[in-house]
């Protein structure tokens, strides 16, 4: 049984939409997250397995972003070991580790720079990085086109991601 919450009183509940199976994709436990020595998140214990797919829900500063933030070696947790995808946080390069994973949260916006063009925030992704400072070539923007194209979205290659709605962001 998965347990999530916070110590700021208001619950952050997670929600597995299909059934468990034996291997462990995410391993949490006892994951803490202090900010200016101000507890974000205390205890949190969760395991996603194969074939799960999972929903976090909870109220605005619930500790939702934060979560995902550590998870995705953003965020350094306070306390508590992480485990994902096999690998250790603290005992591997999270950085590439990034690279196997995709997360959809309308909290990446304020992370974009607001000129960036479409398609390099999807050329970007393959670097699993965000405000992307290397120099994108052929190959990396041929391949974002191609993405952008699966998701009917190849007239917003050259739309900067201020001027982009939620929607086209998320595809």
């Amino acid at each position: 049984h998965t347990r999530l919450r916070t110590v700021t009183g208001v619950q952050t509940c997670a929600l597995p939409i299909s059934k468990p199976r034996s291997v462990p994709i995410l391993n949490v436990t006892g994951l803490t997250i202090r900010r200016d020595n101000q507890p974000i998140l205390h205890g949190i214990d969760w395991r996603v397995d194969r074939g799960q797919h999972w929903v976090l829900l909870g109220a605005n500063g619930s500790g939702k972003t934060s979560l995902l933030a550590a998870l995705t070696g953003y965020l350094m947790p306070s306390s508590g070991e992480m485990e994902l995808l096999g690998e250790r946080f603290g005992e591997s390069d999270w950085r590439a580790l990034r690279t196997r994973i995709g997360i959809v949260s309308s909290s990446i916006r304020q992370l974009m720079a607001d000129s960036e063009p479409a398609l390099d925030t999807v050329a970007s992704g393959r670097y699993a990085m965000i405000d992307f400072w290397g120099t994108l070539n052929r190959a990396d923007r041929a391949a974002a086109r191609r993405l952008l194209e699966e998701v009917d979205c190849q007239s917003l290659a050259e739309r900067p991601w201020a001027v982009l709605s939620q929607g086209e962001r998320q595809r």
